[in-house]
């Protein structure tokens, strides 16, 4: 792995490391997803917060990954005492992109999302790239860069199957229908849910903020 380090894996980050527990070593990790949707994780790379790997760039084996008063603690080999664990305090667990589980059909990794080339159906016309997403407390909202280089501020594309009418990260493409007048707005108060949406925003998204890092 520290060859594939220097290459400039994708990793994704999966838990931000916080406060130990009880006198195994386990720490709590701070999670964007329930924290029982973490039972899958086997191993994972530790980075400080200046961002270098530490233990050499060698995975950790995860013992466990559990929920526990709907935060998730995860206890790590090698980690057997709260002074191991305080060492790790505000440190991320991350992993390969390669590592994640498979979803289900309909559903995607947001972070899978970023850099895809946002498409206008009614035009065909690039509309711009996705550039991040925001989660206000309704419908998940893409962020979007506009295109053309004019720069400004972003625009919010709500993550729904009324608007994302295809979506193929694996080609790097987002097509969207958008209600006249979205591609306008830069507001994100604006946009809102849309009646009847089924559109699944994969709830079992690894990470607290499930992105590249």
């Amino acid at each position: 792995m520290p060859d594939d380090l220097a290459r400039g894996v994708g990793w994704i980050s999966i838990a931000r490391l916080g406060k130990c527990r009880g006198l195994r070593g386990e720490i709590f990790g701070d999670v964007w997803n329930p924290p029982e949707s973490y039972r899958w994780l086997k191993r994972a790379w530790i980075r400080n917060p200046e961002g270098e790997f530490l233990f050499q760039g060698s995975p950790l084996e995860v013992l466990e990954a559990r929920p526990c008063r709907g935060r998730l603690v995860l206890r790590f080999a090698g980690i057997d005492s709260p002074e191991a664990a305080r060492a790790l305090t505000g440190c991320e667990a991350v992993i390969p992109r390669a590592e994640l589980p498979p979803l289900p059909g309909g559903e995607y990794y947001l972070s899978d999302l970023l850099g895809c080339a946002v498409i206008d159906r009614r035009t065909g016309a690039l509309a711009g790239t996705v550039s991040g997403w925001q989660d206000f407390g309704g419908a998940l909202l893409l962020e979007m860069t506009p295109a053309g280089g004019a720069g400004g501020d972003p625009v919010w594309i709500p993550f729904t199957r009324a608007i994302c009418v295809e979506i193929r990260p694996e080609e790097g493409r987002l097509v969207i229908d958008p209600p006249e007048g979205l591609l306008e707005l830069n507001r994100s108060e604006q946009a809102g849910n849309e009646p009847g949406d089924d559109l699944s925003r994969a709830d079992n998204i690894p990470g607290i903020l499930p992105r590249p890092v």
